[in-house]
């Protein structure tokens, strides 16, 4: 699939479809925010999205693409938990039978929020086992994989955020977004690229989860030997080829962020916006308060909350140390 395919009437149908049954979430201005960053600063708030997180986008636009075969024989994804649950609550709404397998590791309320919305859940090894069990299982049992970030649909999906900020935001002039294996990023900087081409569209990865930040420098998708970060959304062990290609097309970097600037941007953002937000959630903002963006003169930023799934004891423990 080549990144001149995503135009903006591809965005604008793939919007059209799951309009009905998610939210558009709301662009947040702060005035506390935009006096320490020296530019307006606006927080697209995908913390308050369907289930939780902006996945339910791609994932269900995902789902109402599938033919009627695959529909019937139900569907398998791999997650740490965001996807995992958007996967679940799509399936539910599509009418489609699901299975999705987590790492051991995964957060137990996004396990069983993904239970919940009637998903089955099989806890498989890390990341990458899990990966490989999610493989094995649509071989086995005949299910269509859905791949939580390196697919068409699901980036198109996604893109449907990038048109709300744009459209709720017109002088915007950095979009900032936290970056996993780069389905969001992905979707935003294409239809940017294809709405508003002067918008300069950043990714935010931690130090200890770099694959699209090392992909961008190696010049192809890679995947890590090894992840290690608090914000277990952003924890893919690659960047998805298709992801890659649309970064590196159309978006201007990506930046890295440590552990203890993500957990410092989420403690502002609840003492000052009154927002919580998961780890992966806030990588966006602990970049931009950090200074590692490159904003657009004194346009205004807005940032993407991409996630608000944290576990009450994850958060109290983050928060109870010496900030």
């Amino acid at each position: 699939m080549s990144p001149a395919s995503f135009d903006r009437e591809r965005f604008e149908e793939a919007r059209a479809r799951i309009a009905a049954s998610i939210h558009r979430t709301p662009i947040l201005s702060s005035h506390y925010l935009s006096e320490r960053v020296g530019v307006p600063v606006y927080l697209k708030c995908e913390n308050l999205q369907k289930t939780g997180a902006f996945k339910v986008r791609g994932a269900l636009h995902r789902l109402l693409r599938l033919d009627d075969e695959e529909r019937e024989r139900g569907v398998v994804t791999i997650s740490a938990g965001n996807h995992a649950q958007a996967v679940a609550w799509a399936a539910r709404t599509a009418g489609v039978k699901a299975v999705v397998v987590m790492p051991e590791h995964a957060s137990r309320t996004k396990v069983a929020a993904s239970k919940e919305y009637g998903a089955e859940v099989i806890l498989h090894g890390d990341a990458k086992a899990a990966f490989e069990r999610a493989f094995a299982l649509a071989e086995e049992r005949g299910l269509r994989f859905v791949h939580p970030f390196d697919d068409e649909e699901v980036v198109a999906g996604h893109g449907s955020c990038g048109l709300e900020i744009l459209e709720d935001l017109p002088d915007v002039g950095s979009i900032v977004v936290p970056v996993g294996g780069g389905g969001l990023i992905a979707g935003i900087a294409a239809v940017s690229a294809a709405v508003r081409p002067r918008v300069r569209v950043w990714g935010v990865e931690p130090v200890g989860a770099d694959a699209m930040h090392r992909s961008l420098e190696e010049g192809e998708a890679v995947h890590l030997d090894r992840v290690s970060t608090i914000a277990d959304g952003l924890g893919a062990p690659m960047a998805g080829v298709l992801n890659h290609a649309l970064v590196a097309a159309y978006a201007r970097g990506v930046v890295l962020v440590e552990d203890e600037e993500i957990v410092s941007a989420m403690r502002i953002l609840l003492e000052r916006t009154k927002l919580l937000v998961e780890p992966a959630g806030a990588a966006g903002m602990a970049a931009v308060l950090t200074g590692r963006i490159e904003l657009s003169g004194d346009a205004p930023v807005a940032v993407v909350l991409s996630g608000g799934n944290v576990d009450l004891p994850l958060l109290a423990r983050l928060f109870s140390e010496p900030s």
